[in-house]
């Protein structure tokens, strides 16, 4: 019973789970940087589209929440639908949590991870695991919790056109690549997506100077905001994400979506809470930022290093796009592949449903001990697994089932 739990992973949902597990009196180990793809990977100066009620990472223990943050820093509270959070802010939150409630987290990366018998069966023995500090130990189970790393998706008419892949300082980049977006100062930029990333990119990319910015939302009419608070439906019930019978099933009996049949899953995962951006957005987005919409990209190419779009309306007729950087605010897809560090033999005894790994009520795979949170979860419970405050629906029923 000494050998430990690993959790691979050190965002709101291994943190989260890391707690649960102490709580239970699981002996664990933690490895990843805090918070890393929040603090590397979200642009300067954004602001989290999630209300602060969505944005609370779960402890099992009372006095952890944003607003005991808040409280233990003297910060402002953040407690309304409509106060908006800014990303640094979130960062120092997700790093008191950890100092306090997964203090002797490892900051080190996990090279490798694979069976310790060599076998996929109830039979096998544990998990073995080698860190770059050249460490090598053995885990009884392994939580995946790694968040957003690898799954950038590149559209592939924009893929053809960079072989070698998406670059922050190439023609094009995926919105992941950038921290800091006044690097695109003086220069032309085109926008790729309809969500709160593409928009609120395009709007930070306007304010920190470019030359000119466009958003190319593919396929679509418009692109759309959200409602602001005061403009909910009053008689449908209230959720994080808004007032709705539909957003409330998905918040609070997320166990009932793993039994949908996958082509369902994966079609709500995509539409539910889907590109729109947030109702504080609008106004700084009109006026700043042009629009081209109800057209689709059907060819990519660089020219003299600079991109160039062709684009084709609803009617056929085609037209060119080119400027001086296309960044694609393109989203994420689970693909196992991309968790490079987990052994080949452990991916494909890995079953895949939905677009994600098929999991059991305790977020355990089809390999007995490996366990998957976040982002590759939501496959299997739905769109609230895209959210922070799905911790508090993952995390204790990981915690239960490792226990077990």
């Amino acid at each position: 019973m000494n050998t430990p739990v690993a959790v691979v992973g050190a965002g709101p949902y291994g943190l989260s789970t890391a707690a649960h597990l102490r709580a239970r009196g699981v002996p664990v180990r933690v490895f990843g940087r805090p918070m890393v793809s929040w603090r590397e990977n979200m642009p300067a100066g954004m602001l989290l589209k999630s209300t602060p009620a969505a944005s609370t990472i779960d402890a099992p223990q009372p006095g952890h929440t944003l607003q005991d943050f808040c409280d233990a820093t003297g910060g402002r509270r953040y407690e309304s639908d409509w106060d908006i959070l800014p990303v640094e802010t979130f960062v120092r939150y997700g790093e008191w949590f950890q100092e306090r409630l997964v203090p002797d987290l490892e900051q080190v990366r996990v090279v490798s991870v694979d069976r310790r018998s060599g076998g996929y069966d109830r039979r096998s023995d544990g998990f073995e695991l080698k860190l770059d500090s050249g460490e090598q130990f053995r885990a009884r189970a392994v939580v995946v919790a790694t968040g957003l790393t690898g799954f950038a998706r590149l559209p592939r008419e924009l893929a053809a056109a960079v072989p070698d892949g998406p670059s922050p300082t190439g023609p094009v980049s995926h919105s992941s690549q950038h921290r800091d977006l006044s690097a695109f100062a003086g220069r032309d930029v085109v926008v790729v997506g309809a969500g709160q990333s593409a928009l609120e990119s395009a709007v930070l990319l306007a304010e920190s100077g470019a030359r000119s910015v466009r958003v190319v939302a593919r396929g679509r009419a418009a692109v759309g905001f959200g409602a602001p608070p005061d403009h909910q439906p009053r008689m449908r019930p209230e959720t994080p994400f808004g007032n709705a019978w539909s957003l409330y099933a998905f918040t609070y009996y997320a166990g009932g979506f793993r039994h949908l049949p996958a082509p369902a899953r994966r079609y709500l995962v995509r539409r539910v809470l889907g590109p729109l951006g947030a109702w504080w957005l609008r106004d700084r987005f009109v006026g700043r930022v042009q629009v081209t919409a109800g057209q689709r990209i059907v060819r990519a190419r660089v020219e003299d290093g600079r991109p160039v779009l062709t684009l084709r309306a609803p009617d056929g007729r085609t037209g060119e796009l080119a400027a001086d950087h296309v960044l694609a605010a393109t989203g994420y897809r689970v693909d196992l592949a991309a968790m490079d560090f987990l052994g080949q033999g452990l991916r494909t005894g890995v079953t895949v449903s939905g677009g994600g790994p098929r999991l059991d009520a305790g977020f355990g795979s089809s390999v007995p001990g490996l366990h998957f949170t976040g982002l590759p979860a939501a496959a299997s419970f739905g769109p609230v697994m895209r959210f922070v405050c799905g911790t508090e629906f993952a995390s204790r029923r990981v915690a239960g089932a490792v226990a077990r």
